[in-house]
């Protein structure tokens, strides 16, 4: 199950030594909500070895201001608590995965 990431856990999660996904998003977004069901599989494939979840932009705020969210979905990969890449919109559990891949 994709992790839930908050203004309160996220440097936590970030600096967990594990590479990490967050998926921006919020309950109004349709895009987002095609994209959900990918980052729930995304995050069940590859549990234990990268965290994976999502931030919902309408309840946490101070987050996706630090990191410039200005669409969504915005999906954010970290590694090694840096950003190392960014997927904005909507796109294939292909591309997604192929992103994911690159952090391991």
């Amino acid at each position: 199950m994709a992790l839930e990431f908050t203004d309160a856990n996220i440097k936590e999660m970030i600096n967990s030594g594990k590479p990490v996904v967050i998926d921006f998003w919020a309950e109004w977004c349709g895009p987002c909500r095609m994209v959900g069901p990918i980052v729930e599989e995304l995050a069940k494939e590859y549990e234990g070895q990268v965290l994976i979840g999502k931030m919902d932009v309408d309840e946490q705020v101070e987050t996706p201001n630090t990191y410039g969210i200005r669409n969504i979905p915005t999906m954010l990969f970290f590694k090694d608590g840096k950003v190392v890449d960014k997927q904005i919109g909507a796109t294939q559990k292909a591309v997604l995965e192929a992103k994911v891949k690159a952090l391991l």
